[in-house]
């Protein structure tokens, strides 16, 4: 496990980077061009993501990610 601190402008940063790498991640999952082995890989992918943006986020703002175990 590794610990960082953060100032509070590079919170906000971290918090934009990763909400935009959710939606892009969104995005290619609904895409139904991408091939299932693609979007398994992606789904991993977003689960770990999702766990660091957790850490940051309010509750609102991670219930807007939250995906339903059944989505897929």
């Amino acid at each position: 496990m590794l610990g960082f601190l953060f100032n509070e402008r590079e919170c906000r940063e971290l918090d934009y980077v990763l909400r935009k790498e959710l939606d892009e991640m969104l995005f290619d999952l609904s895409d139904k061009r991408i091939d299932a082995d693609i979007k398994t890989a992606i789904e991993s992918r977003y689960k770990v993501i999702f766990r660091m943006y957790a850490r940051l986020a309010s509750p609102k703002e991670i219930s807007k990610y939250a995906r339903n175990r059944m989505y897929h």
